[in-house]
């Protein structure tokens, strides 16, 4: 298993969702309006699950895993 290829794209993941969920709240309401309340509890889920991978994936396959093997 090529742990610095899983570390690099999962990182890469985490700030695509962290950036999609960003960018749709901020050009969301300004394109079309106010946003249905699922379409905006959609984009935090997008922005807190980017964070989250953004941070503990690092640490998963560039620290744990290959400790463990």
């Amino acid at each position: 298993m090529d742990y610095a290829t899983w570390t690099k794209n999962s990182f890469l993941l985490g700030v695509a969702l962290l950036a999609i969920g960003a960018v749709g709240h901020v050009l969301g309401p300004t394109l079309i309006g106010q946003l249905p309340e699922w379409e905006a509890t959609l984009l935090l889920d997008l922005e807190i699950s980017g964070v989250l991978i953004g941070l503990i994936a690092p640490f998963t396959f560039g620290i744990v895993l290959p400790l463990t093997e």
